[in-house]
């Protein structure tokens, strides 16, 4: 019930600090199983896949004063998805991989946007790793292996030399905290996406892998904020 009556708030038109304090106690409640049971509904997923602004293709990322709400509401899918077979079956049916993948192109070129975009690649692992038909879905239809290339590529601030040469400076600076947890959620999604793609058939893949490829070379060049995220990112 209580799980219930904070989504009936959310579906409101409440302030920004409201949503947000909701979406906190939201978000801690779905780490239990037993709490998810009665309000993953389509309806609910809705709610919260609306407040993350994954229901709007044209609509750009202008009001930073919502990224908060965005990225607790990306929280909570997680934490959703994560432990409830019912949300990762909804998900394929509300076309939740593509609406995250338009929502990482929105984030392309944007300042601000590193917690949101981290969120969205989990969501992206998540549902990559829990889900086959979304796994397949992503690398056949919605160039699930570019978009997360292209993704590795901003984290890391990628250079480029030649086509399939990355620049290497050795003296550039350690990756920040949130550009290592983007790249590191970028990998794992890779990894699930690429995971079946042992035999590459076309030009494009080809392209693709041997892109991927240099990324990955540069990504293991590249230090993080600290030892041990060095080593999770390598």
């Amino acid at each position: 019930k209580l799980c219930e009556g904070i989504l009936n708030i959310l579906e409101k038109d409440t302030k920004t600090s409201c949503q947000v304090a909701c979406l906190e106690a939201l978000r801690i409640l779905s780490r239990d199983k037993k709490v998810l049971v009665p309000v993953t509904t389509k309806r609910n997923m809705q709610i919260l896949m609306k407040l993350a602004k994954l229901d709007t293709v044209e609509d750009p990322l202008e009001r930073v004063s919502e990224f908060p709400v965005i990225v607790e509401a990306l929280k909570c899918l997680c934490n959703i998805i994560f432990n409830s077979s019912v949300a990762q079956k909804l998900s394929l049916e509300l076309n939740l991989a593509a609406m995250l993948c338009n929502l990482l192109q929105k984030c392309k070129d944007r300042q601000l946007v590193d917690d949101i975009k981290c969120f969205d690649l989990r969501l992206l692992f998540l549902l990559s790793l829990l889900h086959t038909d979304i796994r397949a879905q992503l690398r056949q239809e919605l160039q699930g292996v570019q978009v997360l290339t292209q993704a590795l590529e901003s984290a890391l601030s990628v250079r480029w030399t030649e086509e399939y040469k990355a620049a290497e400076d050795r003296d550039r600076p350690p990756l920040s905290l949130q550009e290592t947890d983007c790249a590191i959620e970028a990998l794992k999604a890779l990894f699930n996406v690429t995971l079946d793609s042992w035999n590459v058939h076309s030009e494009n893949e080809s392209h693709q892998f041997r892109y991927m490829a240099a990324i990955l070379r540069h990504c293991l060049l590249t230090m993080g904020p600290t030892e041990e995220k060095t080593e999770e990112l390598h």
